[in-house]
C-alpha cells in the first residue's frame, strides 16, 4: 500500500484515497481522503477506481450569524423560517 493508493476500508465498505500512512505501536495506519479517519490497513484491501467518489466540499449559503437570527424570529413567531437547514439535536 502507498500514498494515492484507493482501498476500501473491510467492516464498512468506506472507500477512499491514501493520504498518509503511519505506524504506530507495531500496527499500520492509513489516512483515507474520504472521511479523514485513520484506518488500520490491516483491514483495507484494494479497490477498484469505479468504486472511488472524489471527495468534495459543499459550503452553506447562508452565515451562522442569519440561522441565528431566524431561530430568535422562530421563537418569537414572526413570519415563516426555514428549518430545512437546522440539524436536530439533544439527548433523550
Amino acid at each position: 500500500m502507498k500514498l494515492g493508493d484507493i482501498c476500501k476500508y473491510l467492516p464498512t465498505s468506506t472507500v477512499g484515497k491514501v493520504l498518509d500512512l503511519r505506524d504506530r505501536d507495531g500496527e499500520s495506519w492509513a489516512l483515507l481522503d474520504f472521511t479523514g479517519l485513520w484506518y488500520d490497513t490491516s483491514l483495507l484491501v484494494p479497490a477498484d477506481a469505479g468504486e472511488y467518489k472524489e471527495v468534495k466540499f459543499k459550503y452553506r449559503k447562508s452565515s451562522p450569524r442569519e440561522d441565528i437570527r431566524s431561530i430568535e424570529d422562530l421563537l418569537k413567531g414572526e413570519g415563516d423560517v426555514d428549518i430545512s437547514g437546522f440539524t436536530p439535536s439533544g439527548g433523550g
